[in-house]
């Protein structure tokens, strides 16, 4: 069983021996993107640079981004599908292209990770003629040419949905298969939107395997994208040298890059030659701890879309282990990044994945406190990418076993209610779900036996409609939390450093921030405290602050290397990919207090802009202190 820390570290050393600066993962909480919730690839914090702004890292890029896709939650429970994961990444920024890109991945994949090239597939664009994109032959050409040289013919196919896999080795695709952009195929991409052709690889675990025969698509050719379970994406290189212009149609980037992305857990799967990821070293100490806890022992089937009876013990048990490991450690990966369970955004979906794990814990006959025995073994699991995690470990236990503890009660609860019911409708399971998180499958369950049908369509609009809303982000959101930039909000960020300072000097050093929003009426600070602050608290932080702001304390800005910036003592807990030279906000810079033995008042990694002495902010005053989330509080501060 191939570990996943050498497979990771293999991965960034054979792009870092060719040129590429390996810069860290970013937050799973991005911190500048209204548009989205979560970092969901590797691409994503890539943006600007793809669009042609330079990197101060260079042209040639790598990395492991941790990602998560909460639209895969429902998906969870067969052997491929999880909601975190790492992506593997390397771009080039209009410096290489095609060849080096084919032919590197080639020798990842064959020479340095020992794949068999015989086992590998691969698919590229088929081209489009009314956006005046040309067929991929040149990525067909390199892909023959490197299959050659390990003595492999490669024969191309087209129409492969139609006429399954014959003797071809690589596959041509339209852009339903073959384009990448952020929004999908040209037509869905919005005005600006980057995207290009792509060429994927696949591995294919073996026809004698009879995973098609098995599957539902048994009555359809197998091809390297049918989803019959026998071919697992491992890796996707997209051309990316397009852009959605005003009038529809597709220009040229400026400048052609190439953006690369791999799952690490599937190449984990693929090198240990098993369909099933939750075998690998990424989930298999906290399967065995499952197996410590229930009393049950995993199995790994049902593959994806094998025909299984659903009504079976071993089909509930294989798929149980398996969302509890993934949610698990998805909540365990989100809470690092400062997410807990609660309602709104981001923290709705960690409890999504909370309490979709306590059901499954009770369908397998897991009982107590479970999160105290779990969490311990994914934060030792991710040590050495995580090390945070590990100060943080006692706060995730608490929280998440708070929700847990809550759960459990709203499922007998809901139960309960359930009883008193003479009928159960869509309308009926989502006010369950939306007032108690008790889960639609559960209630479905429940009304088949009765003779009952829940309309799932129904309820699936009445869900989207409340996801909708939780998404929905505040008016201003921009790096900062800056609504604008004109003097009222810049005196407000400022002051967010001030205020950072005070709750941790107040509280203690477990306050991290978690955002912030500004207009120029108010701040608004959130930041991790397990309960809310007594009127004592209130008074000395505001106190703190305005004693501050009243010394007229110099801000001063300096561009440091990242790693000197934080051995320093400066603070960044948004995780973002910071690039080698960072700024560097210091707030009172020589500020001596009996309290504390650091030489400044406040030091964080912050973009700006900010004041230049803190007697221009003028008085402030907390106006309101509350709940934002489990384990996060929220203030509000005005000027007076």
């Amino acid at each position: 069983m191939v570990t996943r820390d050498h497979l990771r570290q293999q991965y960034l050393e054979f792009f870092g021996q060719r040129g590429h600066a390996v810069v860290p993962s970013v937050s799973l909480v991005p911190e500048n993107d209204p548009t989205t919730l979560f970092t969901g690839s590797g691409m994503q914090p890539m943006l600007p640079y793809l669009l042609g702004q330079p990197h101060p890292a260079g042209s040639r890029i790598v990395n492991s981004q941790r990602c998560f896709r909460a639209q895969d939650i429902d998906e969870v429970g067969d052997n491929r599908h999880t909601t975190f994961f790492e992506m593997l990444g390397n771009w080039s920024l209009s410096d290489y292209f095609k060849r080096e890109q084919l032919s590197w991945l080639m020798e990842l994949l064959a020479d340095e990770l020992g794949l068999k090239p015989d086992r590998l597939y691969v698919t590229v664009f088929a081209g489009n003629r009314r956006l005046g994109v040309p067929r991929d032959d040149e990525s067909v050409q390199i892909w023959q040419e490197q299959f050659s040289r390990r003595g492999i013919e490669a024969p191309t196919v087209e129409d492969a949905e139609q006429t399954g896999l014959g003797q071809g080795r690589i596959f041509y695709y339209d852009q339903t298969k073959n384009w990448w952009s952020r929004a999908g195929g040209p037509d869905l991409m919005p005005v600006g939107e980057p995207g290009g052709p792509d060429s994927e690889v696949f591995f294919d675990f073996g026809e004698e395997r009879g995973f098609h025969q098995r599957s539902s698509f048994a009555d359809q050719p197998c091809h390297p994208n049918c989803d019959c379970g026998r071919f697992l994406e491992i890796g996707n290189s997209v051309f990316m040298e397009y852009r959605k212009q005003a009038d529809g149609s597709i220009g040229e980037l400026p400048q052609r890059n190439v953006d690369f992305g791999g799952g690490l857990e599937r190449l984990a799967a693929v090198i240990d030659d098993d369909p099933d990821v939750f075998a690998t070293d990424f989930f298999w100490p906290i399967i065995t701890e499952l197996e410590n806890l229930s009393g049950q022992k995993y199995r790994a089937q049902p593959a994806r879309h094998q025909p299984a009876d659903h009504h079976s013990t071993e089909y509930h048990h294989t798929a149980s282990f398996r969302v509890m490991a993934d949610h698990v450690r998805a909540a365990v990966m989100l809470a690092g990044d400062g997410v807990f369970p609660g309602s709104k955004e981001q923290s709705y979906f960690s409890r999504r994945l909370v309490r979709r794990a306590i059901r499954h814990a009770r369908m397998i006959g897991v009982k107590g406190d479970m999160f105290d025995r779990l969490v311990p073994v994914i934060v030792s699991m991710y040590s050495s990418l995580r090390p945070d995690l590990e100060d943080r470990s006692d706060q995730i236990v608490a929280e998440l076993s708070e929700e847990e503890a809550k759960f459990r009660q709203a499922l007998d609860k809901g139960l309960r209610l359930i009883d008193r019911l003479d009928r159960l409708d869509a309308s009926t399971a989502f006010k369950l779900f939306e007032s108690h998180g008790f889960p639609v499958e559960l209630t479905q369950e429940i009304a088949q036996e009765r003779g009952q049908q829940i309309d799932i369509d129904e309820f699936q609009v009445l869900r989207q409609a409340h996801a909708d809303a939780s998404r929905t982000a505040s008016a201003g959101k921009f790096k900062g939390g800056l609504a604008d930039q004109n003097s009222t909000t810049v005196k407000y960020h400022t002051a967010t450093h001030l205020l950072h300072a005070a709750l941790r000097d107040v509280l203690g050093d477990h306050v991290r921030q978690h955002g912030s929003n500004i207009t120029d009426r108010r701040l608004r600070f959130d930041f991790s405290h397990p309960q809310p602050l007594t009127e004592q608290q209130l008074r000395r932080v505001e106190q703190q602050l305005n004693d501050w702001i009243e010394a007229n304390l110099a801000v001063t800005r300096q561009e440091q290397p990242y790693r000197q910036a934080i051995d320093e003592g400066a603070l960044a807990f948004f995780g973002d990919a910071y690039p080698p030279t960072v700024s560097v906000y210091t707030i009172g810079a020589g500020w001596t207090d009996s309290r504390t033995d650091r030489p400044w008042v406040s030091k964080e990694l912050c973009g700006g802009p900010h004041v230049e002495t803190t007697g221009r902010i003028g008085r402030l005053a907390i106006t309101k202190e509350q709940s934002a989330g489990a384990g996060i509080r929220r203030l509000y501060m005005e000027l007076t």
